[in-house]
Protein backbone atom coordinates (compact mmCIF):
# COMPACT_ATOMS: atom_id res chain seq x y z
CA UNK A 1 0.00 0.00 0.00
CA UNK A 2 1.52 3.34 -1.01
CA UNK A 3 0.77 6.42 1.30
CA UNK A 4 0.85 9.95 0.61
CA UNK A 5 1.71 13.07 2.95
CA UNK A 6 -0.62 14.76 4.25
CA UNK A 7 0.81 17.83 2.14
CA UNK A 8 0.06 15.99 -0.78
CA UNK A 9 -3.17 15.18 0.12
CA UNK A 10 -4.39 19.02 0.78
CA UNK A 11 -2.70 19.95 -2.53
CA UNK A 12 -5.01 18.04 -4.75
CA UNK A 13 -8.26 18.64 -2.81
CA UNK A 14 -7.01 22.29 -3.47
CA UNK A 15 -6.17 21.59 -6.95
CA UNK A 16 -9.48 19.68 -7.72
CA UNK A 17 -11.46 22.71 -6.04
CA UNK A 18 -9.81 25.33 -8.29
CA UNK A 19 -10.42 22.63 -11.27
CA UNK A 20 -14.22 22.83 -10.10
CA UNK A 21 -14.35 26.71 -9.73
CA UNK A 22 -12.42 27.02 -13.27
CA UNK A 23 -15.07 25.12 -14.70
CA UNK A 24 -18.25 27.21 -12.84
CA UNK A 25 -16.86 30.21 -13.64
CA UNK A 26 -16.30 29.17 -17.61
CA UNK A 27 -20.02 27.17 -17.52
CA UNK A 28 -21.23 31.13 -15.74
CA UNK A 29 -19.31 33.17 -18.37
CA UNK A 30 -20.58 30.71 -21.27
CA UNK A 31 -23.82 30.84 -20.13
CA UNK A 32 -23.66 35.15 -20.00
CA UNK A 33 -22.24 35.27 -23.34
CA UNK A 34 -25.22 32.95 -24.63
CA UNK A 35 -27.67 35.03 -23.10
CA UNK A 36 -26.58 38.07 -24.29
CA UNK A 37 -26.12 36.21 -27.83
CA UNK A 38 -29.57 35.44 -27.65
CA UNK A 39 -30.71 39.40 -26.48
CA UNK A 40 -28.59 40.62 -28.98
CA UNK A 41 -30.39 38.68 -32.16
CA UNK A 42 -33.55 39.62 -30.43
CA UNK A 43 -33.03 42.66 -30.09
CA UNK A 44 -31.23 43.40 -33.72
CA UNK A 45 -31.90 41.41 -36.88
CA UNK A 46 -30.86 41.25 -40.81
CA UNK A 47 -32.79 39.53 -43.06
CA UNK A 48 -33.15 38.96 -47.17
CA UNK A 49 -36.21 37.96 -49.21
CA UNK A 50 -36.63 38.31 -52.94
CA UNK A 51 -38.86 41.71 -53.56
CA UNK A 52 -38.66 42.11 -49.69
CA UNK A 53 -34.56 43.01 -49.88
CA UNK A 54 -31.97 43.48 -47.51
CA UNK A 55 -33.84 44.10 -44.01
CA UNK A 56 -32.18 45.55 -40.88
CA UNK A 57 -34.14 45.78 -37.41
CA UNK A 58 -32.33 47.28 -34.26
CA UNK A 59 -33.62 47.80 -30.53
CA UNK A 60 -36.42 45.10 -30.84
CA UNK A 61 -37.67 47.22 -34.01
CA UNK A 62 -37.83 50.20 -32.92
CA UNK A 63 -35.58 51.14 -35.63
CA UNK A 64 -36.08 49.51 -39.31
CA UNK A 65 -33.77 50.03 -42.20
CA UNK A 66 -34.48 48.90 -45.68
CA UNK A 67 -32.55 48.41 -48.75
CA UNK A 68 -34.22 47.07 -52.02
CA UNK A 69 -34.93 47.51 -55.64
CA UNK A 70 -35.47 46.19 -58.99
CA UNK A 71 -34.29 45.93 -62.81
CA UNK A 72 -36.38 45.86 -65.98
CA UNK A 73 -34.54 44.26 -69.33
CA UNK A 74 -36.22 45.13 -72.05
CA UNK A 75 -37.24 44.58 -75.61
CA UNK A 76 -39.46 47.03 -77.69
CA UNK A 77 -40.12 46.66 -80.69
CA UNK A 78 -41.40 50.14 -82.87
CA UNK A 79 -42.74 51.03 -85.92
CA UNK A 80 -44.40 54.54 -86.98
CA UNK A 81 -46.13 55.15 -90.61
CA UNK A 82 -44.00 56.64 -93.00
CA UNK A 83 -40.38 55.63 -91.11
CA UNK A 84 -38.19 52.73 -90.31
CA UNK A 85 -39.00 50.69 -87.48
CA UNK A 86 -36.91 50.49 -84.58
CA UNK A 87 -35.41 47.45 -82.13
CA UNK A 88 -34.26 48.30 -78.65
CA UNK A 89 -32.83 46.80 -75.93
CA UNK A 90 -32.07 48.01 -72.11
CA UNK A 91 -33.09 47.87 -68.73
CA UNK A 92 -35.76 50.22 -69.09
CA UNK A 93 -36.05 51.04 -65.09
CA UNK A 94 -33.34 50.27 -62.58
CA UNK A 95 -34.23 51.18 -59.22
CA UNK A 96 -31.89 51.55 -55.83
CA UNK A 97 -33.94 52.30 -53.11
CA UNK A 98 -33.08 52.83 -49.04
CA UNK A 99 -35.80 53.32 -46.11
CA UNK A 100 -36.36 53.25 -43.06
CA UNK A 101 -38.57 54.29 -40.01
CA UNK A 102 -38.40 55.22 -36.17
CA UNK A 103 -41.14 53.44 -34.86
CA UNK A 104 -41.12 55.31 -31.29
CA UNK A 105 -40.25 58.95 -32.66
CA UNK A 106 -42.94 58.83 -35.81
CA UNK A 107 -40.79 59.09 -38.13
CA UNK A 108 -39.56 57.35 -41.70
CA UNK A 109 -37.81 58.64 -44.81
CA UNK A 110 -36.90 57.23 -48.39
CA UNK A 111 -34.10 58.01 -51.02
CA UNK A 112 -35.03 56.36 -54.28
CA UNK A 113 -33.63 56.58 -57.58
CA UNK A 114 -33.59 55.32 -61.13
CA UNK A 115 -30.07 54.94 -63.05
CA UNK A 116 -31.95 54.31 -66.34
CA UNK A 117 -32.00 57.96 -66.08
CA UNK A 118 -29.83 60.76 -66.88
CA UNK A 119 -31.60 62.44 -63.53
CA UNK A 120 -31.66 59.78 -61.55
CA UNK A 121 -33.26 60.70 -58.36
CA UNK A 122 -37.01 60.27 -58.29
CA UNK A 123 -38.09 60.71 -54.55
CA UNK A 124 -36.28 62.07 -51.18
CA UNK A 125 -38.66 62.79 -48.72
CA UNK A 126 -39.12 62.78 -44.69
CA UNK A 127 -42.27 61.80 -42.76
CA UNK A 128 -44.31 61.94 -39.50
CA UNK A 129 -47.13 59.82 -38.76
CA UNK A 130 -48.52 61.58 -35.41
CA UNK A 131 -51.68 58.67 -35.62
CA UNK A 132 -52.27 55.59 -37.38
CA UNK A 133 -54.51 57.83 -39.65
CA UNK A 134 -52.69 60.93 -40.58
CA UNK A 135 -49.27 61.35 -42.30
CA UNK A 136 -47.05 64.02 -42.92
CA UNK A 137 -44.22 64.16 -45.51
CA UNK A 138 -42.07 66.91 -46.87
CA UNK A 139 -39.45 66.53 -50.24
CA UNK A 140 -39.41 64.93 -53.25
CA UNK A 141 -42.14 62.63 -53.59
CA UNK A 142 -44.78 60.70 -55.84
CA UNK A 143 -47.93 62.62 -55.94
CA UNK A 144 -51.62 61.84 -55.45
CA UNK A 145 -52.98 64.60 -57.31
CA UNK A 146 -52.52 62.82 -60.63
CA UNK A 147 -54.82 59.77 -61.79
CA UNK A 148 -54.62 56.75 -60.06
CA UNK A 149 -52.33 54.38 -62.21
CA UNK A 150 -49.67 57.34 -61.13
CA UNK A 151 -49.76 56.42 -57.97
CA UNK A 152 -48.81 52.80 -58.41
CA UNK A 153 -44.82 52.42 -58.80
CA UNK A 154 -43.46 51.16 -62.17
CA UNK A 155 -42.60 47.46 -61.08
CA UNK A 156 -46.14 47.05 -60.06
CA UNK A 157 -47.80 48.04 -63.48
CA UNK A 158 -50.19 46.14 -64.71
CA UNK A 159 -48.79 46.44 -68.44
CA UNK A 160 -45.18 47.42 -69.43
CA UNK A 161 -45.58 50.76 -69.63
CA UNK A 162 -48.09 53.56 -68.49
CA UNK A 163 -51.02 54.05 -70.10
CA UNK A 164 -50.60 57.58 -72.27
CA UNK A 165 -52.92 59.16 -70.48
CA UNK A 166 -50.50 58.74 -67.51
CA UNK A 167 -47.39 59.29 -69.65
CA UNK A 168 -48.91 62.16 -71.71
CA UNK A 169 -50.38 64.59 -68.35
CA UNK A 170 -47.41 63.43 -66.41
CA UNK A 171 -43.91 62.88 -66.65
CA UNK A 172 -42.60 60.50 -63.35
CA UNK A 173 -45.28 62.47 -61.24
CA UNK A 174 -42.43 63.23 -58.79
CA UNK A 175 -42.73 66.56 -57.14
CA UNK A 176 -41.32 68.73 -54.13
CA UNK A 177 -43.34 69.83 -51.52
CA UNK A 178 -45.53 68.98 -48.70
CA UNK A 179 -48.11 65.98 -48.45
CA UNK A 180 -50.91 65.70 -46.03
CA UNK A 181 -52.24 61.80 -46.86
CA UNK A 182 -54.79 60.47 -44.19
CA UNK A 183 -57.14 57.25 -43.75
CA UNK A 184 -60.36 57.05 -41.91
CA UNK A 185 -63.24 54.10 -41.55
CA UNK A 186 -63.22 50.62 -41.88
CA UNK A 187 -66.58 49.01 -43.70
CA UNK A 188 -67.20 52.31 -45.42
CA UNK A 189 -63.55 54.39 -45.98
CA UNK A 190 -62.26 57.48 -46.93
CA UNK A 191 -59.01 58.92 -47.65
CA UNK A 192 -58.49 62.45 -47.97
CA UNK A 193 -54.93 63.82 -49.16
CA UNK A 194 -53.29 67.11 -49.75
CA UNK A 195 -50.43 68.60 -51.69
CA UNK A 196 -48.81 71.74 -51.98
CA UNK A 197 -45.55 71.81 -54.16
CA UNK A 198 -43.01 73.74 -56.43
CA UNK A 199 -45.59 73.05 -59.66
CA UNK A 200 -42.33 72.49 -61.34
CA UNK A 201 -42.38 68.60 -61.30
CA UNK A 202 -39.43 66.38 -60.39
CA UNK A 203 -35.72 68.11 -59.77
CA UNK A 204 -37.28 71.63 -59.96
CA UNK A 205 -34.61 73.31 -57.43
CA UNK A 206 -33.27 73.09 -61.32
CA UNK A 207 -29.54 71.65 -62.45
CA UNK A 208 -27.82 74.83 -60.43
CA UNK A 209 -28.30 77.87 -59.43
CA UNK A 210 -29.10 79.33 -62.50
CA UNK A 211 -31.50 77.05 -63.18
CA UNK A 212 -34.42 78.05 -60.43
CA UNK A 213 -38.17 77.40 -60.43
CA UNK A 214 -40.70 79.50 -62.91
CA UNK A 215 -43.88 80.96 -62.20
CA UNK A 216 -45.68 79.93 -58.61
CA UNK A 217 -46.75 77.18 -56.63
CA UNK A 218 -49.38 74.12 -57.11
CA UNK A 219 -51.84 73.27 -54.68
CA UNK A 220 -53.86 69.95 -54.98
CA UNK A 221 -55.82 67.44 -53.51
CA UNK A 222 -57.27 64.08 -53.72
CA UNK A 223 -60.56 61.90 -52.12
CA UNK A 224 -60.86 58.40 -52.44
CA UNK A 225 -64.25 56.68 -51.59
CA UNK A 226 -64.39 53.04 -50.31
CA UNK A 227 -67.78 52.06 -50.22
CA UNK A 228 -67.27 48.72 -49.14
CA UNK A 229 -64.20 49.15 -47.61
CA UNK A 230 -60.86 49.27 -48.19
CA UNK A 231 -58.42 46.77 -49.92
CA UNK A 232 -56.73 44.09 -48.38
CA UNK A 233 -52.87 44.97 -47.47
CA UNK A 234 -50.58 45.08 -50.42
CA UNK A 235 -53.88 45.49 -53.07
CA UNK A 236 -53.73 48.91 -52.73
CA UNK A 237 -50.24 49.58 -54.25
CA UNK A 238 -51.25 47.24 -57.65
CA UNK A 239 -54.10 47.70 -60.55
CA UNK A 240 -54.25 43.76 -61.05
CA UNK A 241 -55.72 41.85 -58.51
CA UNK A 242 -52.60 39.69 -57.97
CA UNK A 243 -53.28 38.51 -54.65
CA UNK A 244 -57.06 37.80 -55.14
CA UNK A 245 -59.26 39.66 -53.40
CA UNK A 246 -61.74 37.54 -51.38
CA UNK A 247 -64.81 40.39 -51.35
CA UNK A 248 -65.76 42.81 -54.03
CA UNK A 249 -64.08 45.87 -53.43
CA UNK A 250 -63.92 49.18 -55.14
CA UNK A 251 -62.28 52.89 -54.88
CA UNK A 252 -64.12 55.94 -56.40
CA UNK A 253 -61.60 58.76 -56.68
CA UNK A 254 -61.49 62.37 -57.83
CA UNK A 255 -58.10 64.60 -57.92
CA UNK A 256 -57.77 68.51 -58.71
CA UNK A 257 -54.46 70.55 -58.87
CA UNK A 258 -54.39 74.22 -59.81
CA UNK A 259 -50.79 75.18 -60.59
CA UNK A 260 -50.23 78.33 -60.82
CA UNK A 261 -47.80 79.84 -63.78
CA UNK A 262 -46.86 76.43 -65.51
CA UNK A 263 -44.00 76.73 -68.08
CA UNK A 264 -44.64 72.91 -69.03
CA UNK A 265 -47.06 71.07 -71.27
CA UNK A 266 -47.98 69.47 -68.47
CA UNK A 267 -47.13 71.24 -65.37
CA UNK A 268 -44.92 69.27 -64.48
CA UNK A 269 -41.39 70.82 -65.42
CA UNK A 270 -39.73 74.34 -65.98
CA UNK A 271 -38.71 76.89 -68.69
CA UNK A 272 -39.81 74.64 -71.36
CA UNK A 273 -41.30 77.95 -72.80
CA UNK A 274 -42.19 81.74 -71.69
CA UNK A 275 -44.71 83.76 -72.13
CA UNK A 276 -44.93 87.40 -71.50
CA UNK A 277 -47.46 90.45 -70.59
CA UNK A 278 -47.50 93.57 -72.30
CA UNK A 279 -44.40 95.11 -70.23
CA UNK A 280 -42.28 92.38 -71.50
CA UNK A 281 -42.48 90.55 -67.75
CA UNK A 282 -42.83 86.74 -68.00
CA UNK A 283 -46.62 85.80 -67.43
CA UNK A 284 -47.48 82.01 -67.41
CA UNK A 285 -51.48 80.90 -67.45
CA UNK A 286 -52.50 78.68 -64.78
CA UNK A 287 -52.99 74.81 -65.21
CA UNK A 288 -55.76 72.93 -63.88
CA UNK A 289 -56.14 69.41 -63.91
CA UNK A 290 -59.06 67.26 -62.39
CA UNK A 291 -59.21 63.10 -62.53
CA UNK A 292 -61.85 61.29 -61.58
CA UNK A 293 -60.73 57.61 -61.38
CA UNK A 294 -62.44 53.98 -60.55
CA UNK A 295 -60.46 50.84 -59.57
CA UNK A 296 -62.76 47.49 -58.65
CA UNK A 297 -61.00 44.05 -57.47
CA UNK A 298 -62.55 40.51 -57.17
CA UNK A 299 -60.75 36.82 -57.04
CA UNK A 300 -58.30 37.95 -59.62
CA UNK A 301 -60.23 39.88 -61.57
CA UNK A 302 -59.31 43.89 -61.66
CA UNK A 303 -60.90 47.04 -63.90
CA UNK A 304 -59.59 50.25 -64.28
CA UNK A 305 -61.02 53.40 -65.34
CA UNK A 306 -59.85 56.60 -65.58
CA UNK A 307 -60.60 60.62 -66.94
CA UNK A 308 -58.73 63.36 -67.17
CA UNK A 309 -60.00 67.24 -68.31
CA UNK A 310 -57.40 70.17 -68.57
CA UNK A 311 -57.54 73.58 -68.87
CA UNK A 312 -55.50 76.35 -69.09
CA UNK A 313 -57.14 79.94 -67.62
CA UNK A 314 -55.47 83.68 -67.13
CA UNK A 315 -54.33 83.95 -70.67
CA UNK A 316 -56.28 87.46 -71.61
CA UNK A 317 -53.87 89.87 -72.76
CA UNK A 318 -50.91 87.28 -73.07
CA UNK A 319 -48.05 87.53 -75.29
CA UNK A 320 -45.43 85.04 -77.30
CA UNK A 321 -43.09 87.82 -77.09
CA UNK A 322 -41.17 90.20 -74.50
CA UNK A 323 -42.29 93.11 -77.32
CA UNK A 324 -45.29 92.48 -76.78
CA UNK A 325 -45.68 92.24 -80.56
CA UNK A 326 -47.35 89.26 -80.82
CA UNK A 327 -50.68 88.33 -78.71
CA UNK A 328 -51.81 85.07 -78.07
CA UNK A 329 -54.71 83.61 -79.66
CA UNK A 330 -57.18 81.81 -77.42
CA UNK A 331 -56.79 78.34 -79.63
CA UNK A 332 -53.27 79.02 -79.63
CA UNK A 333 -52.89 78.03 -76.39
CA UNK A 334 -53.14 74.65 -76.71
CA UNK A 335 -49.36 74.44 -78.78
CA UNK A 336 -48.08 75.00 -75.41
CA UNK A 337 -49.98 72.88 -73.10
CA UNK A 338 -51.58 69.64 -73.00
CA UNK A 339 -55.16 70.85 -73.17
CA UNK A 340 -58.85 68.18 -73.48
CA UNK A 341 -60.39 65.34 -72.37
CA UNK A 342 -58.01 61.96 -72.07
CA UNK A 343 -59.50 58.51 -71.27
CA UNK A 344 -58.14 55.52 -69.94
CA UNK A 345 -59.87 51.77 -69.66
CA UNK A 346 -58.13 48.46 -68.76
CA UNK A 347 -58.38 45.45 -67.32
CA UNK A 348 -57.64 41.75 -66.55
CA UNK A 349 -57.71 38.62 -64.78
CA UNK A 350 -54.96 36.35 -62.97
CA UNK A 351 -55.22 32.85 -62.75
CA UNK A 352 -53.81 30.85 -59.52
CA UNK A 353 -50.74 29.61 -61.53
CA UNK A 354 -49.95 33.44 -61.83
CA UNK A 355 -50.88 34.05 -65.58
CA UNK A 356 -52.05 37.40 -66.16
CA UNK A 357 -54.60 38.46 -69.27
CA UNK A 358 -55.05 42.15 -69.67
CA UNK A 359 -56.51 44.56 -72.18
CA UNK A 360 -56.74 48.50 -72.38
CA UNK A 361 -58.40 50.58 -74.64
CA UNK A 362 -57.65 54.72 -74.88
CA UNK A 363 -59.06 57.93 -76.18
CA UNK A 364 -57.26 61.62 -76.36
CA UNK A 365 -59.87 64.64 -77.63
CA UNK A 366 -57.80 67.58 -77.62
CA UNK A 367 -59.69 70.97 -76.45
CA UNK A 368 -59.34 72.69 -80.16
CA UNK A 369 -59.77 69.57 -82.73
CA UNK A 370 -59.14 71.74 -85.70
CA UNK A 371 -56.14 73.44 -84.37
CA UNK A 372 -53.35 71.64 -86.28
CA UNK A 373 -50.52 73.21 -83.79
CA UNK A 374 -52.51 71.25 -80.61
CA UNK A 375 -49.85 69.63 -78.49
CA UNK A 376 -52.34 66.85 -77.58
CA UNK A 377 -53.13 65.05 -80.61
CA UNK A 378 -56.39 63.11 -81.20
CA UNK A 379 -55.67 59.71 -80.70
CA UNK A 380 -57.11 56.35 -79.39
CA UNK A 381 -55.13 52.77 -79.08
CA UNK A 382 -55.42 49.75 -78.00
CA UNK A 383 -53.13 47.59 -75.70
CA UNK A 384 -53.51 43.49 -74.89
CA UNK A 385 -50.58 41.90 -72.50
CA UNK A 386 -49.81 38.54 -71.10
CA UNK A 387 -47.76 38.26 -68.14
CA UNK A 388 -46.89 35.62 -66.40
CA UNK A 389 -46.04 35.82 -62.50
CA UNK A 390 -43.06 33.52 -61.05
CA UNK A 391 -42.85 34.39 -57.66
CA UNK A 392 -45.50 37.06 -57.28
CA UNK A 393 -44.99 40.43 -58.59
CA UNK A 394 -40.93 39.92 -57.70
CA UNK A 395 -40.30 37.84 -60.68
CA UNK A 396 -42.15 38.45 -63.79
CA UNK A 397 -41.95 37.76 -67.91
CA UNK A 398 -44.61 40.52 -69.59
CA UNK A 399 -44.76 41.09 -72.70
CA UNK A 400 -47.71 43.56 -74.44
CA UNK A 401 -48.68 44.91 -77.93
CA UNK A 402 -49.52 47.89 -78.20
CA UNK A 403 -51.60 49.61 -81.61
CA UNK A 404 -51.84 53.75 -81.82
CA UNK A 405 -54.30 55.30 -84.49
CA UNK A 406 -53.59 59.07 -84.49
CA UNK A 407 -56.10 61.37 -86.68
CA UNK A 408 -54.68 63.15 -89.34
CA UNK A 409 -50.85 61.49 -88.06
CA UNK A 410 -48.86 58.70 -88.37
CA UNK A 411 -50.78 55.47 -86.61
CA UNK A 412 -47.97 53.29 -84.74
CA UNK A 413 -47.22 49.79 -83.56
CA UNK A 414 -45.01 48.71 -80.37
CA UNK A 415 -44.43 45.50 -78.98
CA UNK A 416 -42.52 44.76 -75.73
CA UNK A 417 -40.94 41.75 -74.05
CA UNK A 418 -39.93 43.06 -69.93
CA UNK A 419 -38.66 40.89 -67.29
CA UNK A 420 -38.55 42.10 -64.04
CA UNK A 421 -36.32 41.40 -60.94
CA UNK A 422 -37.31 42.71 -57.39
CA UNK A 423 -34.65 42.71 -54.45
Amino acid sequence: MKFYPYTDIFTNIIESNKMKKAALVSIFFGMSFLLNAQEETSANKASFELGSGLNFSFNEGAYQFNISGFIQPNYVFEETEGSKSTNELNSKRSFFMIGGKAVKEKVSFLLQTDFSLSAPLMDAWIAYHPTSYLTISAGQKQTFVNNKEMMIREDRLQFNDRSFLSENMSNTGSEMGVFIESKFGTKFGIAPKLAWTSGDGRNSFGSDSRDTDIGGFKLGGRLDIYPLGFFSQGLEQTTTDLMREEKFKFVVGIAFSSNNGASSANGEGHGDFLLYDAEGDVSLPDYDQLYIDLLLKYKGISFLAEYNNSTASDINQIYTDPAANSILVPQQISSYYLLGDNYNFQGGYVTKKGYSFDARYEISKPEFEAYADSVLNDTSSYTIGLTKYFKGNNLKLQTSFTSVQVENGNNQVIASLLMQIVF
